[in-house]
């Protein structure tokens, strides 16, 4: 039997409420605001509606990623247990770290952050080793194969993480021209694998469960 497996990847909520400067957050372990909560919530709403609750959840080890999680479950209506794995953390942004996005911007110029938006493209400075978040996910989507074929599987983790997925798809350029690779906060994306194919397909990219209330905005 051929079976599907499910691999959901969500982006974790908002860490800035609608009065706080909003900066490039990394390795900072920033808590979910109050909007961020209810993007976790809808997300888990979403998952529950959809058919998509998850048999394994696995998250960064970052208060933002895992309180996105809970929040999920306590829609969902779950008690799954949670991974938290290192190689799901934001990356470091060196000297652009908690920096405002104009004070980024006057460093890097529009270009280097348009590839990295574009392309993932890690710009000077960055604490960020491309190949290494890539082949975190080949290495991890192989292990969910063993582990949980059949299964539906749930990742929460960061936009900086989240945006080299779909080498997954063994055709990064195409995807990211199609589809774009930023997620926003609180969205999901949905791949699958068969053992019909070598590589995973995407299904949906960035999508955005409906807020149970109007949400702040984010970077």
């Amino acid at each position: 039997m051929n079976k599907t497996t499910r691999l959901l990847i969500a982006r974790h909520g908002n860490t800035f409420g609608p009065e706080d400067v909003v900066t490039r957050v990394g390795t900072t372990d920033l808590p979910l605001v109050d909007s961020g909560l209810k993007q976790g919530q809808a997300l888990g709403l979403y998952l529950k509606q959809e058919d998509l609750i998850p048999d394994v959840i696995f998250t960064s080890t970052l208060k933002r990623a895992i309180q996105t999680a809970n929040e999920a479950q306590k829609t969902m209506q779950t008690s799954l247990p949670i991974a938290r794995l290192s190689i799901f953390n934001e990356i470091d942004y060196g000297p652009d770290e908690n920096q405002p996005e104009d004070v980024v911007l006057a460093r890097l110029g529009s270009e280097a952050l348009r590839a990295w938006e574009t392309k993932a493209q890690v710009p000077t400075g960055w604490k960020v080793c491309a190949e290494d978040i890539i082949n975190n996910w080949r290495i991890f989507s192989s292990q969910l194969l063993e582990n949980y074929e059949g299964k539906i599987i749930l990742v929460v983790t960061s936009n900086g993480i989240a945006r080299f997925s779909p080498y997954l798809t063994a055709d990064f350029d195409r995807f990211s021209k199609q589809f774009g690779i930023k997620m926003s906060t609180g969205a999901l994306s949905l791949f699958e694998k068969t053992l019909a194919l070598d590589f995973w397909t995407c299904l949906q990219w960035n999508i955005k469960p409906k807020p149970l209330e109007t949400s702040s905005r984010t970077k």
